[in-house]
């Protein structure tokens, strides 16, 4: 027998680490042990392999068998460590053919028939194989479509323990998985902002927060539309650019919520406001992401923003202004991109119809007034644009569609602002929502009569340093959707009415 060694990999929190799984046979009681810092499903394993090689028509070594997961001092969990480890020790009993193990690197969870399951965060994998400058990655036929986004590496689609035998037994019979050049098609969303009546300022207001990727709040009694808009969102977002293809199915692989598709769509996610700080910000005891980093690139819907806990909102406060999250744990700290446009609701009051003139309030002025207290000062402050929303007549709820949508003269409106603003960042998939300081001196050069009246309009607010700067982001992001280089007064005076009064 001979001490074998076979490459795997492990995600720690976005990213991922190469794992060396080492094996040794030794005369003694038939037994497996598993060192390494392993959890429940990684001892589990024991079994598992066990099976699936005496039912692939493989010997099972009657002998003490050591299996090593290194580096041993970081906690490992999963099931994708089933096939290097079973790879393993086939090898230390010399029953494969250990020439190409240094060039390969495996992955998969294995039945007990011996066939493969695919796993979470394949992409995390394929990222260190590649890092790593591995030649190929074997992995579950389910899991080959998403591995093979990443480039520049030799992904090996394979369906069972015997398979991948059978290949290393006679490399001649490794056929690359190569990805069909099928065109993915744009999902339409269900509803399109002609399907929406009246509203003409907040709509208005989402065609700024799209083109700009900025944080919108909707303001208004039950039953205005207000959902129905936040819906409409995704018929005016562009279609994501390969990279971000990338990170949201990553992400979402990670998650466990999907191993075999790619998300070629913008992501909605919509958390209810029952929601646990950790199923919105991601962690738990075995970190996954949570609906911030599942809504990156894309959008997270907050229907009835009050209705939340504090705690819970404000655990946004940091992945808003820094666009990702951090998770401490006691052993290990892990870090998800988090950058979402929020979108969010609230009625003005509990009952929804304060101000109301078809409509008597319930409520006293204290709930009224608590009610509004629900979200701080500084999170507000995190929020770009603040609209009304008011009631459309009955009378304008039945009237005929043009045929015409326009969410599509929207969606090229969007498309060509954020054409300047790839241009601008040197195509860093930045947007205006992100623009630092240093980028508004550079960037956003306001008209000397512009700059005077937004002093004059700050003072008169009351408006943070925090605002002030979002003030000119949102205004540089008016004067972009009219192709404008500089901003002029009207540009802040629009921008300045979306401000939280």
């Amino acid at each position: 027998m001979v001490l074998a060694k076979v490459h795997s990999a492990a995600h720690v929190g976005f990213d991922g680490t190469l794992i060396e799984v080492e094996c040794d046979i030794t005369n003694g009681l038939p037994s497996i042990i598993i060192v390494g810092l392993g959890s429940k499903a990684i001892d589990e394993a024991k079994e598992r392999i066990r099976s699936s090689i005496k039912n692939s028509d493989l010997a099972m070594p009657r002998k003490r068998i050591t299996l090593n997961l290194a580096p041993a001092d970081l906690p490992k969990d999963g099931a994708s460590y089933d096939l290097p480890m079973a790879i393993a020790i086939l090898t230390a009993s010399q029953q494969i053919n250990p020439n190409l193990l240094n060039e390969s690197l495996f992955i998969g969870e294995l039945s007990l028939n011996g066939e493969l399951r695919p796993v979470r965060g394949i992409i995390s994998h394929i990222e260190v194989a590649k890092r790593h400058k591995i030649k190929r990655v074997f992995v579950p036929k389910d899991n080959a479509l998403q591995a093979s986004l990443v480039s520049d590496i030799e992904i090996v689609e394979v369906t069972s323990l015997k398979h991948v035998v059978k290949l290393l037994m006679d490399p001649r019979l490794i056929k690359p998985f190569v990805m069909s050049n099928q065109r993915h098609t744009r999902q339409d969303s269900e509803i399109d902002f002609s399907d929406i009546y009246g509203q003409q300022q907040a709509k208005r207001a989402l065609e700024i927060a799209v083109a700009g990727s900025h944080n919108i709040l909707m303001t208004g009694p039950p039953g205005a539309g207000k959902t129905m808009m936040a819906r409409a969102i995704l018929s005016i977002m562009p279609e994501p650019a390969q990279e971000e293809i990338i990170a949201i199915t990553k992400l979402h692989s990670l998650a466990g919520e999907t191993t075999d598709k790619i998300a070629t769509n913008r992501p909605f996610r919509s958390p209810h406001h029952t929601s646990s700080n950790i199923a919105l910000i991601g962690g738990g005891k075995n970190p996954k992401p949570g609906e911030i980093s599942l809504a990156h690139k894309g959008i997270l819907f907050m229907d009835e923003l009050p209705e939340y806990t504090r705690s819970t909102l404000e655990s946004l406060r940091q992945p808003l202004e820094d666009r990702i999250v951090t998770i401490a744990r006691v052993q290990d700290t892990v870090t998800y991109p988090a950058d979402f446009m929020l979108v969010a609701t609230q009625n003005p009051c509990p009952c929804g119809y304060y101000l109301d003139p078809d409509h008597d309030c319930t409520c006293t002025p204290h709930q009224i007034n608590q009610y509004g207290k629900k979200i701080s000062g500084p999170l507000l402050d995190r929020i770009d644009l603040v609209v009304n929303v008011h009631k459309v007549e009955h009378k304008n709820l039945l009237k005929k569609p043009s045929g015409s949508s326009e969410s599509a003269e929207i969606l090229k409106r969007v498309e060509d602002a954020r054409a300047l603003q790839s241009k601008r960042f040197s195509r860093s998939g930045r947007y205006n929502t992100h623009m630092s300081n240093r980028d508004i001196i550079s960037s956003a050069q306001l008209l000397p009569e512009a700059k005077v009246f937004l002093e004059q309009a700050s003072s008169k607010l009351g408006l943070s340093a925090r605002s002030y700067m979002k003030v000119i982001k949102v205004a540089r992001t008016i004067a972009d959707l009219d192709q404008e280089e500089t901003i002029d007064i009207r540009h802040i005076s629009e921008a300045l009415q979306y401000r939280p009064r």
